[in-house]
């Protein structure tokens, strides 16, 4: 039984309106009295769980914007890869109510007859959010305009510019700051802590010191390294207090899958902060139907190739390894593979049998496990926990900020990479032999590493891995400055051609790729398997034509391929996002940048 404080929100959060300009210039509620209400603890506590926000299980869904997945669904940078966007369609991000009511607490919180620790406790949580709010704009515009304050209709800073991005950041690590020195360790679970503001605290500072390293068009390069070493520092801090541990009870084909499909994470040694799901108290989320990857996504190939062997070397350096069926690239591999995606043999409850991947155009026949909840009952697919913050992004952080100073030695990697790769049954990751021998596939995604390159490249692998469908990847390769690797087309399952296929493992065909032209026998004629199965038929063509399975080269096989689309990524712009035409209109102070 689940053992946490549920907060009561009282609809104080909810009677904050926003206003349709800025959404800055409203009291959040004129009814509320900063003189009557902000005078306890209870009042303090109060307004504060209304700001709660998290992520939830639809972070599952969200790897759509990246190398990761293959879509149906128009998410956004897919549109502006294939042309034609600009300030007139792009027109979400620019809301600033949120910020309104964090910045009324913190105008009124002094007012309480509590001691100091208490106020600064609840306005280090307020400056939390704040900070994340920030971050989240500063991700998506760069410079924008900061307001510390609450403003009145009229106030001449709604019509404001931009202010800098070193501003912003600048900004965004005071707040940090002061809430990881005055949030207490103690709170009701479920709502952030001291240690969910110091995961925030160095995600920030890493974001930003790559962002400054690898993005020239910014003209601050020569700051990042403040970044990185906060980033470092706060990490390091977190590592050194051990109040978290790697979640590991030496199952290493499990206990990475039970971080995803828990019904009870708050007793978990690795998770900082959950967001706790439990249908018999009314919170219940079923993201089921779109994580299993036969609808709107699917795994691509590309993130399949970046898992190691199971004895830590690559499987890219494997001859054919291009050519390997499903089956065969599935074999001794990294644990978390198969833990993130349906593997061979892998059972669908209810089913007796194995599942058989299920093939269809647009997808690339793979499916996504992580997420994933194998159950029918509705009790147990609403009450799956989710990770908001886990221990191993800290590990990563702090090597790869190290990494990037160029300071990390084998000892950090051994108390950070390491402890993952020993949770998931994997060698260790040896420094040395990292930079004296760099993975050549990622050497050609990220060609703007110069120094450290291996060790690098092997961090930015671990954090593919570990964090598939975790809602990282597409920061990352943002910061990176990478997007190029999303102008590749998603791509499925190798087949070499026409034919029958094993698809679970047991050496028993069970599907059949026909030409496109043939006609599907009705169900009577349909061959069957060794095991009395029919088999299940396909259409296979190129892509554009009127198979049900579209593969590179048609006949002769390749690839699932599910897209036909030029993609086309321009840097730096479309790092960024332009201010809504509306927002321009309004405040012609505000001038679109990078291109737009």
């Amino acid at each position: 039984m689940k053992k946490y404080i549920y907060i009561l929100f009282i609809g104080l959060a909810g009677t904050f309106t926003a206003c349709k300009k800025g959404d800055l210039d409203r009291y959040p509620q004129t009814s509320i009295s900063p003189n009557l209400f902000f005078n306890t603890e209870e009042d303090l506590a109060l307004y504060v769980n209304g700001l709660l926000s998290q992520p939830d299980r639809n972070s599952y869904l969200n790897d759509q914007s990246t190398d990761n997945v293959a879509t149906t669904a128009a998410v956004e940078v897919k549109n502006i890869m294939l042309g034609s966007a600009n300030a007139q369609n792009i027109t979400t991000g620019w809301s600033w109510g949120r910020l309104r009511n964090i910045n009324y607490f913190l105008e009124n919180f002094k007012k309480a007859q509590v001691t100091g620790a208490i106020k600064n406790h609840y306005a280090g949580l307020a400056r939390y959010y704040r900070a994340e709010f920030y971050l989240d704009k500063i991700k998506r515009f760069s410079d924008v305009p900061w307001y510390s304050g609450t403003l009145e209709p009229g106030d001449e800073a709604l019509y404001k510019p931009r202010d800098p991005r070193a501003l912003i950041a600048d900004s965004i690590m005071a707040d940090l700051d002061f809430a990881y020195k005055n949030v207490r360790e103690s709170v009701p679970v479920g709502t952030p802590g001291k240690w969910a503001v110091a995961t925030l605290y160095t995600r920030a500072a890493l974001y930003e010191g790559t962002y400054r390293k690898y993005h020239s068009e910014l003209n601050l390069s020569g700051s990042a390294n403040t970044f990185l070493q906060t980033a470092a520092r706060v990490a390091g801090e977190i590592i050194t207090a051990k109040k978290f541990t790697i979640y590991n009870t030496n199952r290493p084909d499990q206990d990475y899958a039970t971080l995803f499909a828990s019904q009870d994470l708050t007793g978990n040694s690795e998770v900082i902060l959950a967001n706790i799901f439990d249908l018999s108290k009314s919170k219940g989320q079923n993201v089921n139907g779109v994580v299993f990857g036969d609808y709107e996504q699917a795994p691509a190939k590309d993130l399949l190739l970046t898992y190691l062997m199971k004895d830590g070397t690559r499987f890219t350096d494997i001859a054919g390894y291009a050519q390997k069926s499903f089956v065969d690239e599935f074999k001794n591999r990294d644990p978390r593979m198969s833990q993130t995606m349906v593997y061979p043999g892998w059972t669908r409850v209810p089913d007796a049998t194995p599942y058989i991947q299920r093939l269809n155009k647009n997808f690339t026949g793979y499916h996504q496990l992580k997420g994933y909840v194998n159950s029918t009952d509705n009790n147990i697919l609403n009450g799956v926990d989710f990770p908001v913050y886990r221990y191993a992004e800290i590990l990563l952080n702090y090597a790869e900020a190290l990494a990037e100073l160029g300071t990390l030695t084998q000892s950090d990697l051994d108390q950070s990479v390491n402890l993952l790769r020993k949770r998931a049954g994997m060698p260790d990751l040896n420094l040395g032999s990292a930079n004296a021998n760099p993975d050549a596939m990622l050497q050609q995604q990220y060609p703007n590493v110069v120094a450290n390159a291996g060790v690098i490249f092997e961090i930015r692998r671990e954090r593919r891995v570990e964090f598939a469908f975790e809602n990282l990847r597409y920061d990352d390769l943002m910061r990176w400055k990478a997007g190029k690797l999303l102008t590749k087309g998603p791509e499925g399952m190798y087949f070499a051609g026409l034919g029958k296929y094993d698809l679970t493992g047991d050496g028993v065909d069970d599907i059949i790729l026909i030409d496109r032209t043939a006609t599907v026998p009705a169900e009577e004629q349909k061959e069957k398997n060794s095991l009395g199965v029919k088999l299940v038929y396909y259409r296979a063509g190129t892509i554009g034509t009127d198979a049900t399975v579209y593969l590179k080269a048609g006949n002769s096989g390749g690839n699932i391929v599910t897209e036909s689309v030029i993609r086309n990524f321009e840097e730096p712009k479309f790092y960024y996002r332009p201010i809504p035409q509306q927002q321009v209109t309004l405040n012609p102070k505000l001038k679109q940048i990078f291109g737009w």
